[in-house]
């Protein structure tokens, strides 16, 4: 039996080797890892020598020889292929143990010159890992070392790896290097040749490049998708978010819990302080901040009690004793949090609600910055919406809101103006939003007209509106939505502008004694 390594990540390699070494595997390996198996006393033939050529180009050609590949490729049932190299005195190869240049790693340094980033793009070790994979029947293929032990135990065995293993091993380094290659496609999608000659890399969340391959990976099967006679799946795309989540417990996850555990997730990252929300399709019934996490969250519950309900709740705190005897205190659907405080004694009162879904997350570090959605025979790719502008505090941000009536805001107004703009962003348009400085009062979402979605709004309120402000996720085309919403008593507004009727809408403002401010940025959600 012989075996051929070669490998960037050698986490396990010698462990593994002495194993291969210790079942009689003859061991056959190329430069560094070569190195990293002699130093442990391990014998290795090098490939130079297995070839006849030594390692050339700065190791860019080693392996890219018959004397490999035809070891690898030849097939054990065929004769001819047995002959054919046996006349050529090639050894069969039985293991190909192998993963890639560290590509992903290099293109993750945003300064690193062009040509140290093509030296990246590994050749021989991919053509191995194809040829072997393409002979799996008679060739064991490892990629990953977390498969070096099973790999040993199942060659250890009587009758030697089974047809399946060598299956899933050899999809398993198919979809490697497919990973790999979309990897390098996607990285040189963003690299432009000026007119000098110079390759230049554009990086930043507002560059959507010529070619963008998601590269996704299935986390587990859902009970079905948005309704019973439709499949789902729930696919990671990296390392952090719903890609790393943490399930601690309840129901199965469906495509709409996941989906309002996203719209959950996205309002209460907005905020610094702690918050809480509660979604109901994927849109808020209730928002809220508080001193406390428990504070905020019933706070929230309380601000439409009836749609929270069965809702979904976004917490960006972990979960403490106290949030977690409130959440408990009525039926919710699922819980994403951040993590779990004292997580023994948290759980032990969580599991009083045994159906409540409590996952966890950390969105801290999450690279991608587009958002992406499929439309029938084609995707829709954008950068995403993101609230900058009221980052900070108002009135005195960096930037900030033009105040167009004669009356400014309050000082309380500017903060319930700020916490209504942030969730206005997340809610479906078109979108009014009645909020006091720390909570959500009403809800008008999804309307086909502004002047509906405040009316919706000040039916949900029952008339508690007085003293509010009010977020519009886009310009007023009218004033007539002015008029309504003043009319249920609120006094300040905050909307982007930019209608033709800008001129009335404000008249109407200064006639009711509203302050308006224009934050010059829409926020529309589809």
């Amino acid at each position: 039996m012989r075996a051929l390594l070669s490998v960037s990540d050698k986490s396990g390699l010698v462990a593994f080797a002495k194993q291969l070494a210790a079942l009689g595997c003859e061991l056959v390996s190329t430069g560094g890892t070569a190195k990293a198996l002699s130093v442990e006393g391990l014998p290795v033939i090098n490939v130079s020598d297995v070839t006849g050529f030594p390692e050339m180009m700065d190791g860019r050609v080693k392996t890219l020889h018959p004397k490999v590949h035809g070891g690898i490729l030849a097939r054990r049932n065929r004769p001819d292929d047995l002959a054919a190299i046996a006349a050529h005195g090639i050894a069969p190869i039985d293991l190909v143990i192998v993963n890639l240049y560290p590509f992903a790693q290099a293109a993750a340094k945003p300064n690193l010159p062009f040509d140290h980033l093509i030296e990246e793009i590994d050749i021989g070790g991919p053509s191995m890992v194809r040829a072997a994979a393409k002979n799996f029947r008679d060739v064991l293929v490892v990629v990953d070392p977390a498969d070096y032990s099973r790999v040993a135990e199942a060659l250890a065995a009587g009758g030697g790896p089974s047809l399946s293993l060598r299956f899933e091993l050899m999809r398993k380094a198919l979809a490697h290097t497919a990973a790999y290659d979309t990897t390098i496609a996607a990285t040189l999608g963003e690299v432009h040749v000026t007119p000098a000659g110079e390759f230049v890399r554009e990086l930043g969340e507002d560059t959507l490049p010529p070619l963008w391959i998601p590269q996704l990976t299935k986390l587990r099967d859902l009970r079905y998708g948005e309704n019973p006679h439709q499949r789902g799946a729930w696919y990671a795309s990296g390392q952090a978010g719903f890609s790393a989540a943490t399930v601690h417990q309840g129901k199965e996850l469906s495509f709409t819990n996941l989906l309002d555990l996203d719209a959950a997730a996205r309002i209460a990252l907005e905020f610094t302080e702690p918050a809480a929300v509660v979604i109901k399709h994927t849109n808020p019934c209730g928002v809220a901040t508080g001193a406390t996490t428990a504070e905020a969250y019933v706070r929230a519950r309380e601000a439409d009690p009836l749609s929270a309900f069965g809702g979904i709740v976004g917490l960006n705190r972990s979960i403490d004793v106290d949030t977690a005897k409130a959440l408990v205190g009525t039926f919710i659907e699922a819980v994403i949090a951040p993590g779990i405080d004292n997580q023994a004694e948290v759980l032990a009162i969580l599991a009083a609600k045994p159906n409540l879904r409590v996952v966890t997350a950390s969105f801290d570090g999450l690279e991608e910055a587009r958002d992406a959605r499929s439309i029938l025979g084609a995707w829709l790719v954008q950068t995403r919406d993101r609230v900058g502008e009221a980052r900070d505090r108002w009135p005195h941000a960096p930037e900030e809101p033009r105040v167009v009536t004669r009356r400014a805001p309050t000082a309380a107004e500017w903060n319930a103006l700020r916490f209504a703009w942030r969730v206005c962003a997340h809610v479906k348009s078109n979108t009014i939003l009645f909020t006091g400085p720390d909570r959500t009062l009403a809800v008008g979402a999804g309307q086909m007209s502004r002047v509906d979605a405040v009316k919706v709004a000040v039916m949900k309120a029952a008339g508690q509106l007085s003293g509010s402000v009010v977020a519009s996720d886009a310009f007023f085309p009218f004033r007539d939505g002015l008029d309504a919403l003043a009319a249920a008593g609120a006094t300040a507004v905050v909307q982007p502008g930019g209608s033709v009727k800008d001129a009335d809408v404000i008249a109407a403002a200064d006639e009711h004694g509203l302050a308006m401010v224009f934050t010059g940025r829409r926020h529309f959600r589809h």
